[in-house]
């Protein structure tokens, strides 16, 4: 073969590889959704933090879970005041990751901002809406187990006084108070009681609130105001201040038991306040999470709403504990028929804040 021929076929050659290069897929980049050798997930938290024992502890175990499950790379940033939301949010978009939990509506505007600016990432965000076609909502219709924590309190109740409060007036906290304070309803309706629920009034969709969901001392000082006006069962609705609401229960000597919320108090809080826990409202979050984290890492991620009801397990009440012996066996049975009908639709749980 002469040099020009043998040049001539080098030529060919590169031309055909360059050619069948440029024809190849572009390499996934790194924690692009459906790389599951690559895949990683991030989560931001609100201001409070992962202490929260709600939503924030968890919404992070499931993500540890997934982390376990799927053999991905899990990481969370830790917001402790609204300065840090959107650049936590942004910090996470930066790591390159295919998915991205964001927890609380406070999130709200920086997720949905992110989305608009990054199509190519999932976002799914807890306790709130966001319409945007790659964020999925995780929210939970809590009424319908706060319906049955209230139930539950009229029913325990001595003094014929419960009582609940907030820790702000937005839908996600209202919406345990509207369940609460029908539960109540519910009872006094087949038993022919007048048990008086404090502290919210759904008609107005106005009642107690302490204004944050961080200050312990408040939870303490507005549940000290119900006791001492005779409730004996309180539900607060306020994340951390929740704590002070299980300290003065236990300070009464007695006197007063306080339901949780999201998480089993009975798991999250210090065990001294095991005496005074009845029972806890809980959603079922990290088992959604694990459950959206899949289907971004599977390439099978939709933005429907998840919505947790007592009929897919996303809600419910969780055990009496140290409690059981202030459920009769009447009481407990009726609650477990009460749930059935939840469940079969022959009772009708409503809230203006019950998720669509």
């Amino acid at each position: 073969m002469s040099k020009s021929t043998a040049l001539r076929a080098s030529v060919v050659a590169g031309a055909a590889l360059l050619l069948l290069a440029a024809c190849a897929p572009a390499p996934e980049k790194p924690g692009a959704t459906g790389g599951a050798e690559q895949f990683c997930a991030r989560m931001v938290t609100n201001s409070g933090g992962l202490d929260d024992r709600s939503f924030n502890d968890a919404s992070w175990k499931g993500m540890q879970q997934a982390g376990k499950d799927f053999g991905i790379d899990v990481d969370v940033l830790v917001s402790t005041s609204e300065t840090d939301l959107a650049p936590n949010v942004q910090q996470a978009v930066d790591t390159g990751c295919g998915f991205i939990l964001t927890v609380g509506y406070e999130l709200t505007p920086a997720t949905t901002e992110q989305a608009a600016a990054n199509p190519d990432v999932d976002f799914a965000i807890v306790d709130d809406v966001a319409d945007a076609p790659n964020i999925k909502p995780l929210v939970f219709d809590t009424a319908q187990a706060a319906f049955l924590s209230g139930y539950l309190a009229a029913g325990v109740s001595q003094t014929g006084k419960v009582a609940t409060f907030g820790g702000g007036n937005q839908p996600p906290v209202t919406l345990f108070m509207d369940g609460f304070v029908d539960g109540v309803a519910k009872y006094n309706e087949v038993h022919g009681t007048a048990v008086l629920a404090l502290g919210w009034n759904k008609a107005t969709q106005d009642g107690v609130f302490t204004g944050d969901f961080e200050d312990i001392n408040k939870g303490l000082s507005v549940t000290q105001g119900f006791i001492d006006q005779g409730a004996d069962v309180i539900l607060p609705v306020a994340g951390q201040v929740g704590e002070g609401a299980a300290r003065a229960a236990l300070d009464s000597g007695g006197k007063a038991s306080i339901i949780w919320v999201d998480s089993d108090g009975y798991d999250v809080l210090s065990p001294e306040f095991r005496p005074v826990l009845l029972t806890s409202v809980l959603k079922n979050t990290g088992d959604a999470v694990v459950s959206i984290v899949k289907s971004s890492k599977d390439g099978a991620f939709d933005n429907t709403p998840y919505i947790g009801t007592l009929e897919n397990g996303g809600v419910d009440i969780a055990p009496y504990h140290d409690l059981a012996s202030r459920v009769s066996a009447e009481l407990g049975a009726e609650i477990d028929q009460l749930r059935a009908d939840i469940i079969s639709g022959a009772v009708k749980v409503t809230s203006p804040s019950t998720p669509r």
